[in-house]
């Protein structure tokens, strides 16, 4: 099967010459990765068979070299800082039959609800009590329920009626003038999941609905980029098939979109099977081990060096925190994956899209990641300044988005301490801005920052570089 996007004969070669790196070859690798910066604008700074070699690597010694270089990456890209957001779904209505999904239409055990604007609003509300400034929103794909006016009036009304800052989509592929549409609420990144890349399986897993046709999947990015989106968000679904593939493919459609647009996807999501009330397939039909799962994650960040690395709950806090060390560069939070969720104490399966395993409070979340040595951000402020598109990567490339990600998080996570004063996490949070204050530098800059910091003590919000 041919595609602009996608050359399967190319992944399968590439997969059948199976290449197992030795030392050499893996330094090598590694040391460009660690180089990223010096590539052309066009050129990424590894190659598909780079991308396998890396999979192939065997023993645990390389293994772990791989890690730490890709730890290296994130931090040389976006310093010390791990994003923080929250998934506010508002539809369960679905007109697929996705085989592993809670929301597949011919679930009937489903119990199907959909968010009015008040109910979004509302929502929203809880999650900015919590403290979270950015959101994002998720529908299931029936457009006759949820049209791209319901999309957008839900948009407008949490602009208009919380303190959320960015909001974020995760929705079904339309038309270039949908999302347009969509684009001008001001929503910052679109976001779609192929789900799997490789097209039999795809058939398999996606008997009917619109989501059936893998090629108008497929070409969504060139959609959203085409009408205006400057950044979009792509994954795939571990477990469906052959991880090594499906890792190629991705790289392969980022390395096109890199190409085609002049950057790569702003955001690439690695969430693994889980259990969904209602589902046909329960049990992986390809298992992905945590180990695999953490190569994984390091070779997008070693071959996507630019790229916000998402990890979600669906993997168990103690896996998660391991994760913080292996690239990733942001993760949800006290997440709900039913509409309605933030509102309620019940775990009701059936009006979930999946089950999650990290139910951690955002509170426990944000003291692991200072227990990793590193700083939680709330930061939301690339997209309202037009850092976005091929100026961010031109701009993370260089190595200078991570000045404005540390100012940022400490800003943000300042702003966080003076609304939530004297929770339980107050004392680690208040340190580790102390010891990031004391890492800035001009003084120029360093005395800028504490004077924003007081203007925030003093009741102004809001404030960033």
């Amino acid at each position: 099967m041919m595609n602009e996007n996608i050359n399967i004969e190319e992944i399968e070669n590439i997969l059948r010459s199976n290449s197992v790196p030795d030392d050499g070859e893996l330094d090598d690798i590694l040391n460009r990765a660690l180089c990223y910066e010096n590539d052309k604008a066009e050129s990424p700074c590894l190659s598909m068979q780079d991308v396998s070699k890396l999979l192939n690597c065997q023993n645990e010694e390389q293994h772990q070299r791989i890690l730490e270089a890709a730890f290296k990456v994130k931090k040389k890209v976006f310093g010390d800082r791990i994003v923080l957001f929250a998934p506010l779904y508002i539809s369960s209505y679905c007109s697929n039959n996705c085989l592993y999904c809670g929301f597949r239409r011919e679930n009937k055990h489903a119990k199907r609800i959909k968010l009015s604007t008040e109910e979004a609003v509302e929502q929203a509300l809880i999650l900015e009590k919590k403290g979270f400034k950015r959101v994002l929103l998720v529908t299931g794909e029936d457009p006759s329920r949820t049209p791209v006016s319901y999309i957008n009036d839900v948009v407008k009304s949490i602009y208009d009626n919380t303190g959320i800052r960015i909001i974020h989509l995760n929705a079904p592929p339309m038309s270039v003038n949908y999302l347009r549409r969509i684009r001008d609420t001001g929503v910052g990144v679109f976001q779609s999941f192929q789900e799997t890349y490789h097209p039999e399986t795809y058939k398999i897993m996606h008997p009917s609905g619109i989501k059936a046709s893998y090629n108008f999947r497929l070409e969504t990015m060139d959609r959203a980029l085409t009408s205006g989106f400057k950044d979009v968000g792509i994954g795939v679904l571990l477990g469906l098939y052959n991880y090594k593939f499906e890792v190629l493919a991705l790289m392969q459609h980022s390395y096109y979109l890199l190409k085609k647009f002049g950057t790569y996807p702003h955001t690439v999501s690695v969430p693994r099977l889980r259990p969904a009330s209602g589902a046909i397939i329960n049990d992986t039909p390809h298992i992905v081990s945590d180990i695999e799962f953490e190569r994984i994650v390091a070779v997008y960040r070693l071959a996507l060096p630019v790229t916000g690395i998402v990890i979600t709950t669906r993997e168990s806090s103690s896996f998660r925190d391991k994760l913080l060390t292996c690239g990733i560069s942001q993760m949800s939070a006290g997440s709900k994956t039913d509409p309605g969720g933030y509102a309620k104490d019940d775990d009701n399966l059936d009006t979930k899209q999946f089950s999650i395993h990290d139910k951690r409070s955002l509170e426990e979340i944000l003291q692991s990641i200072v227990e990793s040595d590193q700083i939680p951000s709330f930061c939301t402020t690339c997209y309202r300044v037009g850092r976005i598109g091929s100026k961010f990567k031109n701009i993370a490339q260089s190595g200078r988005i991570k000045n404005f990600c540390a100012l940022n998080a400490i800003l943000t996570l300042k702003e966080y301490l003076i609304n939530h004063n004297g929770s339980d996490s107050s004392d680690c949070l208040e340190k580790i801005i102390e010891r990031r204050i004391e890492r800035v530098e001009p003084d120029k800059v360093k005395e800028d920052l504490i004077k924003k910091m007081k203007a925030l003590e003093d009741g102004e919000k809001d404030l960033y570089y």
